[in-house]
């Protein structure tokens, strides 16, 4: 049942064959969906557009499809736009989806050269298709992993992104990462401290439960932060603390820290002052203790006279789509002028 009474987008569906995928460790799939909002009485020519990164254990057309109790972006967008609240943009949702259970939108030998396809072989592939976006014209967006995504591919790509907004994206890796190491050490203690042991049993799991996805997070962002480019380790797989005191392996944890947004923009920030406009927000209750994470990077950017806009809500980490109704506007505002 649609929930928006406005007139309703389409969403059309793309196969993108990826060549910046070939050969990544994980054997997925190198043909990619991208769904595509184009607004109701629009074919996409000379719109803005927008890239939509969603946050891990989700993949592009999750928000493209049905939704319990509340709208999905289409939706969304339907009725922003029909409100008048939104001017009219594309909106592209890639599928970037992993064995790992998810994506970080980084290049990485072990996931695949996401930022790669996303830039040169997905952005193409959309604005040719529809005739919308191009250089001034286009955005990213996305929500914790996705809000990573955007807060990376803003301070890397000013050059492709004009406009980005993080809702609660990952930052701060010191309180987001270091007390989940404990837990995964724990978890592959059962597999003989095993990666391959224990990614083939979560693999032939018939029921998931929450302290597995937090597991295979944990080995999805390492494969993103650190991978290990040696054949001789399991698809690359490697964890920057020693399995028995779960000491920190100095540089291998400073891999992962070379991909800190709140670590990132203290030599980026200036990367940022490029762009026509950049949000981020996080909940005052997030459980990831995103929030203080966030705080740095607004300290540094107001430091630096950076312009920026950030904002924080009474929430946690989880349902905040909502936020959307702030971002996106701002976002297309700033891409249209």
């Amino acid at each position: 049942m649609r929930r928006s009474k406005h007139p309703q987008g389409t969403v059309h569906r793309l196969i993108v064959e990826s060549k910046a995928l070939i050969g990544n460790r994980l054997g997925d799939d190198t043909a990619r969906i991208v769904d595509v909002y184009v607004p109701h009485g629009h074919d996409g020519k000379d719109l803005p557009l927008l890239v939509d990164l969603v946050g891990y254990t989700a993949g592009g057309p999750a928000h493209t499809a049905w939704k319990a109790f509340s709208e999905n972006v289409p939706e969304r967008l339907d009725r922003l736009i029909g409100e008048g609240t939104l001017a009219p943009v594309v909106v592209a949702f890639p599928d970037c989806y992993s064995r790992l259970g998810g994506n970080q939108y980084v290049n990485s030998p072990v996931v695949g050269n996401y930022e790669d396809f996303l830039i040169g072989e997905m952005l193409p592939a959309v604005e040719q298709k529809f005739g919308c976006g191009g250089t001034g014209r286009r955005g990213v967006f996305g929500k914790s992993s996705g809000g990573f995504g955007a807060h990376i591919h803003a301070m890397r790509h000013p050059d492709v992104w004009s406009a980005a907004a993080s809702h609660s994206g990952d930052a701060g890796f010191d309180l987001l990462y270091l007390g989940e190491f404990p837990n995964t050490l724990r978890a592959l203690a059962k597999t003989e401290n095993s990666i391959e042991q224990w990614l083939t049993a979560f693999e032939s799991k018939v029921k998931i439960d929450g302290k597995d996805t937090l597991t295979l997070m944990i080995l999805a962002q390492a494969a993103s932060f650190d991978p290990d480019p040696s054949e001789e380790t399991f698809l690359g797989l490697r964890l920057p603390v020693t399995y028995d005191t779960c000491d920190i392996i100095e540089e291998r944890w400073a891999n992962w820290l070379k991909w800190d947004p709140a670590e990132m923009v203290k030599t980026h920030a200036q990367e940022l002052s490029k762009l026509k406009a950049f949000y981020f927000d996080c909940g005052t209750e997030d459980q990831y203790n995103i929030l203080y994470g966030s705080r740095r990077i607004q300290k540094i950017l107001s430091e630096r006279g950076i312009e920026h806009r950030y904002e924080e809500f009474p929430d946690n980490h989880s349902g905040v789509d909502y936020r959307m109704d702030i971002s996106l506007p701002y976002l297309v505002d700033a891409l249209n002028k």
